[in-house]
């Protein structure tokens, strides 16, 4: 998984898929947002928070 990670991490566009990506799993409750890497959590709530879903980054941030 993390082979792939960083693939994705260093193509073209891959902070903004991966994000986009943390941003999903948080959604379906399969990644808890304190569970995304430190690096990736300011896009994940970015895009959580356009999705109307901002409070799951708040909620797990203690």
């Amino acid at each position: 998984m993390r082979f792939l990670q960083w693939i994705l991490l260093y193509l073209k566009g891959g902070e903004t898929m991966m994000a986009m990506f943390f941003a999903q799993r948080v959604i379906l409750e399969k990644t808890k947002f304190s569970e995304v890497p430190s690096s990736l959590q300011e896009g994940v709530k970015e895009i959580l928070e356009e999705s109307g879903v901002g409070f799951l980054a708040e909620e797990t941030q203690t």
